[in-house]
C-alpha cells in the first residue's frame, strides 16, 4: 500500500476519533486496502460534512444566548 493511501486511512479513522473523546475508533488497514484513493477521498468528504452538519444545531442553540450590542 503507498503511503498516500496510508495517509488517507489514518485521516479517516482521526476523523473518527474526533467525534467522540471516550471511544477510540481503529481501523485495520487491511479492510480499506482494496478501496483507491478516490473512494478514500470521498469517505473523508463525507465524515468533514457529517461533521459540520452535527455542529449546525449546536450553532443555532448557541445563537439565542448571543449578546448583541445595540
Amino acid at each position: 500500500m503507498n503511503s498516500t493511501k496510508e495517509q488517507l486511512i489514518e485521516d479517516i479513522q482521526n476523523l473518527l476519533n474526533s467525534y467522540d473523546d471516550e471511544n477510540t475508533t481503529s481501523i485495520n488497514p487491511d479492510l480499506l486496502e482494496f478501496m483507491d484513493e478516490k473512494t478514500l477521498i470521498s469517505i473523508i468528504d463525507s465524515l468533514l460534512n457529517q461533521k459540520e452538519e452535527s455542529k449546525e444545531p449546536d450553532t443555532q442553540w448557541l445563537e439565542k444566548f448571543k449578546k448583541y450590542d445595540i
